[in-house]
């Protein structure tokens, strides 16, 4: 008896866990089950704070393909101890460290003692921004002593502490956050092998081409010198689809137009200028990646 509503409350929060944070599988592990989880909205700051014991959760291909690739997961460790695992990379983390997991790539968090952090949803474009080289580090310890780690957990609770944030405050917290961790987190890239300087030339090539209607994987690889084959396989690697990053690609940068353009610009001109001859397509894959609509995405930040 116990044994089954051990493992009915584990299901109830699961189902909690993939409303709050997109797809997860979950496994129990021995000790006896806890967990509660709480959801914070600001606008822009998107949070769960989880806390949780004895428990496994873990995103395969098939978790990820279901979810949404636009968002990295940041984790701020308050208290205990997990282990966070994504590609090669393994971090430990305790109270006051922190470390990113990439939403469209699968991971695993393993909680084998009693755990409580934060986890903050971060638009990927942020991130990524002004970078093509090499992977974000993830499932890589920020240590908790740093000055930036300390300084980004304090702006996180206080951000929490204050729910009525307007649309532009809570984006301009939510960037200075970012902003505070860019620089560790580009501290720790690898040096790029002769791969990712390939993929870099690609992306480049991608980038002084992205308003073109030939932009497509056979007219990459031919630009490129490689075979189609060859110029999947390079993205797949990297958990990535030639065509979803071209989209993605081409999003990012309607919204960045979106956030300096005049507000008497057209929409459709807008997603037209980026390569979606369709306004309807346009504003459906822009809700699919931001969460709102073009139109709504402009007056947050107007």
């Amino acid at each position: 008896m116990a044994e089954s509503a051990n493992n009915e409350r584990f299901e109830n929060w699961m189902e909690h866990i993939n409303r709050a944070c997109g797809p997860f599988a979950g496994q129990l592990l021995d000790g006896g089950f806890q967990g509660s989880l709480q959801e914070y909205h600001a606008n822009a700051m998107k949070l769960s704070v989880v806390d949780i014991a004895h428990a496994r959760l873990f995103r395969t291909q098939h978790e990820v393909a279901r979810g949404n690739d636009a968002w990295f997961y940041a984790v701020f460790q308050l208290d205990g101890e997990s282990v966070l695992e994504q590609g090669s990379n393994q971090a430990v983390i305790r109270g006051g460290d922190i470390t990113l997991i990439d939403a469209s790539r699968p991971c695993s968090i393993t909680y084998s003692q009693r755990a409580k952090q934060i986890s903050l949803l971060v638009p990927r474009h942020l991130l990524e921004q002004n970078r093509r080289s090499g992977e974000l580090p993830c499932a890589y310890r920020l240590n908790a002593e740093m000055p930036v780690v300390k300084m980004s957990q304090r702006l996180l609770h206080e951000s929490m502490k204050n729910p009525t944030l307007s649309a532009c405050e809570s984006e301009a917290a939510l960037e200075a956050i970012i902003c505070l961790l860019r620089p560790v987190l580009q501290v720790r890239d690898a040096l790029p092998s002769k791969r990712d300087k390939q993929l870099e030339r690609v992306m480049g090539l991608i980038d002084n081409n992205i308003q073109s209607e030939e932009l497509r994987p056979e007219w990459i690889a031919f630009e490129a010198g490689m075979s189609v084959r060859s110029l999947y396989r390079m993205f797949a690697d990297k958990g990535l689809v030639v065509a979803q990053y071209i989209k993605n690609r081409r999003l990012d940068l309607c919204a960045q137009a979106l956030r300096t353009v005049s507000s008497t610009e057209k929409l459709a001109g807008i997603g037209y200028n980026w390569g979606f001859t369709d306004h309807s397509h346009f504003s459906t894959a822009f809700k699919m990646r931001f969460g709102i609509s073009p139109g709504e995405y402009r007056k947050r930040w107007q």
